[in-house]
């Protein structure tokens, strides 16, 4: 049961990243991701980040759709799969943007997969 209250935070968090990084101001974008907000401002930029969050809000909405229309293994399967896919998408953004992401991203899908796996 924690496992699968701990999917669904993962799903709600990826779909509160697709509002910040579609629609969120420059500040809190650039706060979040540790960017200057002038950076952010470029149109360009803009773009990017609202590119990547239609695919948070879409991940966040296949976690909900697993939830919702698989049963039994196949459902846990699935759900493994994507905490896995969250976790790798986290280090990558730690690595590469900024280090807070595998705490705040990363680690709620981490305690998720393990609590899918006991």
């Amino acid at each position: 049961m924690i496992g699968y209250i701990l999917v669904v935070l993962v799903s709600i968090e990826a779909i509160g990243i697709m509002l910040l990084e579609m629609f969120g101001s420059a500040q809190q974008q650039a706060n979040a991701f540790e960017l200057d907000e002038s950076f952010v401002k470029i149109p360009e930029v803009k773009t990017l980040l609202a590119n990547q969050g239609i695919y948070n809000g879409l991940f966040g909405a296949l976690i909900i759709a697993t939830l919702l229309l698989l049963t039994g293994p196949q459902q846990l399967l699935m759900l493994k799969l994507e905490m896995v896919f969250v976790l790798l998408a986290a280090i990558y953004g730690s690595l590469t943007a900024a280090r807070k992401i595998i705490v705040m991203q990363g680690l709620p899908a981490f305690l998720a997969l393990i609590a899918l796996f006991l």
